[in-house]
């Protein structure tokens, strides 16, 4: 798929723009560092003159070197490769700032050099450089395989074209079959972590389907990817070919029971084993639900505990599969089947909550906003219902978005996890009367009465139950907020209890002064948070309920980038025996880089679906809040002083570097025992 070369006049074109290109280059390189702020706008500008023409990528790439010492990267994360993050460079590409696609353009050319073996780079070697370009084709990979949309020819013209034929002169580079191999990869990195939306994911699951048909794109490899489109289409024999849910309800009416049985232990394998449900799952639970309890426990993939639910609550099951499950909301028959392996409904408020969601008439308001992300059909009440599902059974599912209410997500999921009676009460409190209320210290909120929340917008790239709550929680979080405003301290001290319930611990810690931003009673902090949750020094206890908690975030160079909401979930050995906090984090994809060798993991240490983990050391080194009980003491003074220089150590090469004077940050030999 090479782009079309323009002998006549393509060449001479870009032969005239490569000498300007040079003498810009050459001039750049000259000038002092003070100046070259002045001179880089020329280069720039050469560059895209060169990029639009055919040969253009392939000319830059041979030029990467002399771009970058005569400094064209200079002053800019650009500058530093070995940090950049392949997530981002869709969005410097699809940015509509000029300097930005040129620089992010080149960028690219560069690594691509680099894993050629045309550029030996001091900071980054070829393995690297061609990992990190097939993780940035693998997240753009539509850009290597479709044309410009309408949308994109309006908003950045001839630049949409562009950035395909630098995708493709890449990918013919290094070669489709890592591009693959790594979407795959990141595919099921994704879906380990069980979110509850996939429809990205699904999406691109379809395209790889289409594309995969295409003979004149070569998707031989990709191990993995027949599973993941398998999952969504082609599950079992009766939907091999993706016959249509007609020819597919047809098939079923023909089968007997071993055949039936055969069918629903197949999208129970799959479903189980990918976290996607394929459309044609939800019409073989409608047709079971009218043939056999054992064969709908065996199409969702039930344990015993499942299975007991099933049977217990039969009439509620059944119901909640007839009014909620449809091939358009199908993903929610993964959280149904973990409702019931959870045995929720055995907690008495849970099974009645059901039954009123079932039967609850939706505001104008929540209608409106649910019509708005996903359309008319299936209904918003059905919609609703099948988001409640979701998240009652993928409580660790939620995710924030693309928006600043990490605070509200976490509320959510730790009601799902820990209160799910008071999740339901929220939604139809949100739902139906389009406002909630809460005390804080015993004073009325009303989200409809409260000012701003933290959202500068309402969002809108939610789940449904997310979608219809988050917006009333933010302005109420927002409001306990301003309420504190006048008191010295944090006002998460305050806030968190009330925001989120009794089980979040009084004791509340923080390491941050909140007038000057800069660190305060470390070692005390640190000793702590061994003594409230290392099973070491807190006499073995395990957390009983999921705890609120705080962290400094940083970027793959251990910069500090900003604070964020999370939930600490349990502290325990991984399978190597090192001791390990698994945590909850909203931001939608929990496996992130916070340099300095600060690597958050999400499978392969112990992790449960969801769960984020860090070697307890390294997580402190990103705590800045926690809370606990403040009656339960532990022991800090048995915390050894070199753990806590270990820990100093990482905060003083990240977020905490400016926050002290050097060498301010000193371990002590801890406190004293306390005395009787």
């Amino acid at each position: 798929m090479k782009p079309t070369v323009d002998v006549a006049s393509g060449t001479s074109v870009l032969d005239r723009r490569l000498v300007s290109l040079d003498d810009a280059t050459r001039d750049l390189a000259r000038t002092p560092d003070f100046g070259k702020t002045t001179k880089i706008r020329r280069v720039l500008e050469q560059l895209r003159r060169v990029l639009l023409q055919d040969g253009g990528p392939a000319a830059v790439q041979a030029r990467a070197r002399d771009l970058e010492e005569a400094g064209v990267f200079a002053g800019t994360d650009w500058a530093q490769p070995d940090i950049l993050v392949p997530a981002f460079v869709g969005a410097g590409l699809h940015s509509g700032v000029a300097d930005t696609v040129v620089m992010e353009a080149t960028s690219e050319l560069r690594m691509l050099a680099v894993a050629l073996g045309e550029y030996d780079h001091p900071s980054i070697s070829a393995d690297e450089a061609r990992q990190f370009l097939s993780q940035v084709l693998a997240m753009n990979l539509e850009l290597l395989f479709t044309p410009p949309t309408e949308a994109e020819r309006v908003h950045e013209g001839r630049t949409a074209q562009m950035i395909r034929d630098l995708f493709r002169h890449i990918a013919e580079g290094i070669g489709y079959d890592s591009v693959l191999d790594k979407l795959v990869d990141e595919i099921w990195r994704i879906l380990r972590q069980r979110p509850i939306q996939v429809d990205q994911v699904s999406s691109l699951i379809t395209r790889l389907s289409v594309w995969r048909g295409d003979p004149s794109v070569d998707l031989s490899s990709g191990q993995g990817l027949d599973r993941l489109i398998t999952a969504l289409f082609g599950t079992t024999e009766a939907s091999r070919e993706d016959p249509g849910i007609d020819v597919f309800r047809s098939r079923l009416e023909a089968m007997d029971t071993g055949g039936l049985q055969y069918e629903a232990a197949g999208f129970a394998r799959a479903m189980h084993d990918t976290g996607l449900v394929s459309p044609y799952h939800a019409e073989l639970l409608q047709f079971l639900r009218h043939e056999s309890d054992y064969l709908l426990a065996e199409a969702l993939g039930l344990s015993d505990t499942g299975k007991n639910c099933l049977l217990r609550f039969r009439d509620l099951v059944h119901r909640l599969i007839e009014e909620a499950v449809t091939p358009h909301t199908a993903q929610c028959i993964y959280g149904l089947a973990l409702l019931l392996d959870r045995g929720i409904l055995y907690e008495p408020p849970v099974v009645p909550g059901l039954w009123r969601q079932i039967a609850l008439e939706i505001g104008p308001a929540a209608r409106e906003r649910l019509v708005a992300a996903f359309g008319e059909e299936p209904a918003p009440e059905v919609r609703l219902l099948a988001g409640v599902l979701s998240m009652l059974g993928q409580p660790l599912g939620v995710g924030q978005g693309d928006n600043p209410t990490c605070q509200s997500a976490r509320a959510l999921s730790m009601w799902a996890y820990n209160d799910p009676d008071y999740l339901l009460q929220m939604v139809v409190w949100a739902a139906r009367d389009d406002e909630i209320v809460m005390h804080f210290e015993g004073q009325r909120i009303s989200s409809q009465e409260s000012g701003a929340g933290v959202a500068e917008k309402l969002p809108i790239d939610l789940d449904p139950v997310s979608l219809v709550v988050v917006p009333h929680l933010d302005r109420i979080y927002a409001e306990m907020g301003r309420r504190c405003s006048d008191r010295p301290g944090d006002p998460h001290r305050w806030v968190n209890p009330e925001f989120h319930g009794w089980w979040a611990a009084r004791g509340f810690h923080i390491n941050v002064d909140v007038g000057t931003g800069n660190l305060t009673d470390l070692d005390a902090f640190l000793r702590q948070f061994h003594a409230g949750y290392h099973p070491g020094y807190n006499g073995g206890q395990p957390l009983i309920h999921p705890q609120p908690a705080g962290i400094a975030v940083t970027d793959s160079a251990a910069r500090y980038v900003g604070w964020h909401a999370i939930a600490i979930l349990r502290v325990a050995p991984d399978p190597n025996d090192v001791m390990r906090v698994y945590f909850y984090n909203p931001n939608n994809d929990s496996g992130q880089d916070w340099g300095d060798g600060v690597v958050v993991s999400t499978a392969g240490n112990g992790e449960r679906f969801g769960e984020a983990s860090l070697p307890f050391d390294q997580f402190a080194s990103r705590l800045y809040i926690f809370h606990g009980d403040p009656l339960e003491h532990g022991e800090p003074e048995r915390v050894p002083a070199e753990d806590i220089t270990t820990i100093v150590g990482y905060i003083e090469r990240s977020w905490g570097a400016d926050r002290l004077p050097a060498g301010a940050l000193q371990a002590s030999d801890g406190p004293a025992a306390p005395t009787a």
